[in-house]
């Protein structure tokens, strides 16, 4: 019986949330206004108000004439005849708000934009440029920047009309960057003149001069929009809605009018496509319609539905490709068995999480007349079944990776095939690729084999198992894992002895009920069954990536799917070297050739200590990004000259493309065009980018949301971020971080020291660092906004704790608090093989 897919979002079927008839209606001055504001020179009767808002009872009507008058008199309003009214031009409007003396004493007017809640801008400066950058929001590592937030200003007087073309990169809501093959730099261009430009979009720019150093322009026009879709919670009023994005880089809501609304309610979770770009930035929002509902915010099912939406990840696979796999038949021809290798008779088995379902990989072993090992590394043979031109391809292509959330897998292939004729289960005859090496005790490999084969499992292993048998020596196939196990470490050992690099950031896994809630938080430990197994998979995607490399000898050489990993970039590598020496660690960069071996040295230097994930976080980063590509440029940190995915093509496509390349080469086959494999790795590269920022969204939202059932209780932390307005602090045993206010940090007002990553005490000149161990207390917990908030456990006597309290009313303290803008965070993928 096929299973229902629980992963797809909940439909809206309820009517449109609306007051009842006798309940008076709310009508705010702002709405009001709004209405105006989105329709900038357009006559507005009081009858087209009273419609757009529902007005049906006579005290509506009388709240809106009284915002009409009060919007008149203020200014903002022109009444034309009758009822009628418009927008106030804005020059005049400022005449007629600012006083006398300003205008007198003013030499030339600028004009005000009504914008909501105007906030100063922040300004963000990423790590590389400069050693602090912005805590952001997402469970990770960023150092905090200590420019003075900048006001909107008029804007400059233009220097030069040139104009480039380039994609839009959001930094923050505040500014983004548009990178472009046409200038050196990439150019900062200010949300207000972005054109409602989004990220990914392709934009012409005029460039106006620079400032800080920096290229600085205007979009004149949005050439091509990539996905004119925004997921956020719905706030409907008066029968018209706003969306409020939940990326916090996203800097303009969404109108809905009531006919767009689609039955979705106040308060819900929704995905709203827009339909209606203003045609300037003036005071407008665009309007868009709402596609799909998921339900009240804060729930799990609308939460996590509505991060899938946000990071554009399907929720269901088209009816085309589901009947392509359920029409795959079961039975193994006879033909293609005798095609084959055959390993049916050799000891196989698999080693996985316990609850994993995808088994796309397995080890043999087998003892040779020579007294070497044999050991088979065997793979699912999915582009046995995924044809090049089905519809099953196209999919896979899209999807490119499979993305594992929280408390559930959005799989690259339908569960047909990656639970069922794909997966390597026990007791079935299964269809794989394989790489087959012949090693010794040692792990000293003599010869290599690669093709098309068929296993029998004899066991499924859960790494827990394994472990069993690692320690205790004991069980069923307990000899099978120690031989290999031993291997595995002589192996990674002789890794290391040519540069491999060690640093991981830790994993953060959620024991969640039946409802999905999660009921405890635990960071994943790496132990020899993981090491193990990751071993012999790097091993057979090195020795796959090296075949084909020498199949040709010079260029061009055979076409293939590399996974590389480029050297950290000399500027970043010498402010982690700054960061480090803070704690007393020093990082010696003199000589490029032993710089794996100082990152291997201070790994181990921090291992249990305060400052250990803080560090090893930050030297991730510091790494440039893994990526795929046509070009064999080799891999830093696993110290490989060539590397491929080879082991895992139910979840990863370019994995099928390594596949399907190097069975062509063993065929005898021709070189392949390089050009359409190296568009089909960036576009693999990109939508591992995007998976990996979904997996740490469901992760932050589960932090959150665990979080929020211990309010009020304590914990250890340590430091882990400063900004301006706050000091980051993640839980030892838990990794969920949130933020302390500098403001109420007890004892002393605080203020960042950016050059020395810390912050320091006015008058005591007390100093908290990054590392410094605290002790706090859960404040809060906003699942809508994914943030946590901390307070300092505060061990003085109450008479001292009410003295400083009635100082700071007394001094505004609350100034320093930055408002309650929190900058968003990003981090590179998680450790461990599943990217590397």
């Amino acid at each position: 019986m096929k299973r229902k897919d629980e992963s797809a979002a909940p439909r809206a079927s309820a009517k449109a949330a609306r007051a009842p008839k006798d309940a008076p209606l709310a009508v705010s001055k702002q709405l009001v206004y709004r209405i105006f504001a989105d329709n900038p020179g357009k006559v507005i009767s009081y009858r087209q108000i009273s419609r757009r808002l529902g007005v049906t009872t006579k005290e509506e009507r009388e709240q809106i004439f009284a915002h009409l008058k009060a919007l008149r008199t203020a200014g903002q309003l022109t009444l034309i005849q009758n009822d009628d009214y418009r927008l106030t031009d804005p020059a005049a409007q400022q005449a007629a708000t600012e006083p006398a003396s300003s205008r007198r004493n003013r030499r030339s007017a600028e004009p005000i934009v009504p914008v909501a809640n105007s906030q100063p801008l922040d300004v963000e400066t990423e790590f590389g440029q400069d050693p602090v950058v912005h805590r952001r929001r997402e469970a990770g590592f960023d150092f905090p920047d200590t420019e003075r937030p900048e006001r909107r200003r008029r804007p400059e007087r233009e220097e030069t009309t040139d104009t480039i073309t380039g994609t839009v990169a959001l930094a923050t809501d505040k500014y983004a960057f548009v990178i472009s093959e046409e200038s050196e730099s990439d150019v900062r261009v200010f949300t207000d003149r972005l054109k409602f430009a989004m990220h990914g979009d392709t934009v012409r720019v005029r460039l106006r001069g620079s400032r800080d150093g920096r290229p600085v322009g205007d979009v004149v026009e949005v050439l091509k929009r990539v996905r004119p879709e925004v997921v956020g919670r719905l706030q409907v009023q008066g029968g018209i809605g706003f969306v409020k994005p939940d990326n916090r880089k996203m800097y303009f809501d969404v109108f809905v009018p009531f006919e767009n609304l689609h039955d979705a309610r106040n308060g819900e979770k929704v995905l709203v496509r827009i339909t209606e770009f203003p045609e300037n930035d003036f005071g407008r929002s665009p309007m868009g319609e709402v596609v799909r509902s998921f339900g009240p915010a804060g729930q799990n099912e609308a939460e996590i539905n509505a991060i899938m939406a946000e990071f554009g990840l399907p929720f269901e696979f088209p009816a085309e490709v589901e009947a392509e796999s359920e029409a795959i038949p079961d039975i193994i021809p006879v033909a293609e068995i005798a095609r084959r290798r055959d390993f049916r008779d050799i000891t196989t088995f698999t080693i996985d999480p316990a609850d994993a379902k995808d088994f796309d990989d397995a080890l043999s072993l087998r003892k040779l007349e020579n007294g070497h090992w044999e050991v088979g590394v065997h793979i699912a043979d999915v582009t046995h079944y995924v044809k090049a031109t089905s519809e099953l391809e196209r999919e896979a292509k899209h999807r490119a990776t499979s993305v594992y959330l929280v408390d559930r897998v959005i799989p690259m292939l339908p569960e047909r095939l990656s639970n069922g004729l794909c997966s390597l289960r026990p007791e079935e005859d299964k269809l794989t690729f394989s790489a087959v090496f012949e090693l010794d005790s040692t792990g000293k490999l003599y010869d290599s084999w690669f093709g098309k084969t068929i296993i029998h499992s004899d066991r499924r292993f859960s790494y827990e198992e394994a472990q069993e048998r690692i320690e205790s020596k004991e069980g069923d196939y307990a000899e099978e894992i120690n031989v290999l196990n031993d291997m595995a470490k002589k192996i990674c050992a002789a890794r290391f002895k040519q540069g491999a690099i060690s640093f991981e950031t830790q994993e953060v896994k959620f024991r969640l009920d039946e409802n999905g809630k999660p009921q405890g938080v635990y960071v994943k430990e790496r132990k020899d069954a993981h090491k193990m197994i990751e071993e012999f998979m790097l091993l057979a995607n090195r020795k796959v990536a090296e075949f084909v490399f020498k199949l040709k000898s010079r260029k061009p050489r055979m076409t293939m799917v590399y996974r590389t990993h480029d050297a950290p970039d000399p500027d970043r590598l010498q402010n982690f070297a700054l960061f480090a020496k803070k704690f007393g660690h020093d990082l010696d960069l003199t000589n490029p050739k032993k710089l794996s071996n100082e990152l291997n040295d201070l790994s181990n230097e921090v291992m249990g200590r305060p400052e250990q994930n803080v560090i090893q976080t930050l030297a991730v980063r510091t790494m440039s990004k893994a990526k795929y590509t046509t070009e064999p440029l080799g891999h830093f940190g696993l110290a490989f000259d060539h590397y491929s995915h080879f082991t895992s093509p139910i979840r990863r496509y370019p994995d099928m493309m390594a596949h399907r390349l190097l069975q062509h080469y063993l065929e005898g086959g021709k070189n392949v065009d390089v050009e359409p494999v190296e568009e089909e790795c960036k576009h693999s590269s990109e939508r591992e980018k995007i998976a990996a920022s979904a997996e740490r969204a469901s992760i932050k939202y589960k932090q959150v949301e665990f979080m929020s059932e211990v309010i009020g209780e304590q914990f250890k932390g340590v430091v882990s971020g400063l900004t301006e307005w706050g000091m980051y602090v993640e839980i030892e045993e838990n990794k969920c971080e949130g933020m302390i206010r500098l403001s109420e940090i007890p004892g002393d007002f605080f203020e960042l020291d950016k050059d020395n990553y810390r912050v320091v005490g006015q008058r005591t000149k007390r100093i908290i660092q990054f590392g410094d161990e605290m002790l706090v207390t859960v404040k809060a917990a906003n699942l809508l906004d994914r943030t946590i908030d901390f307070e300092l456990v505060d061990n003085r006597p109450d008479f001292v704790k009410r003295r400083e309290q009635d100082e700071r009313s007394s001094r505004g303290g609350s100034r320093r608090s930055g408002g309650n803008n929190r900058p968003e965070r990003e981090r590179s993928g998680k450790g461990g093989s599943r990217r590397r």
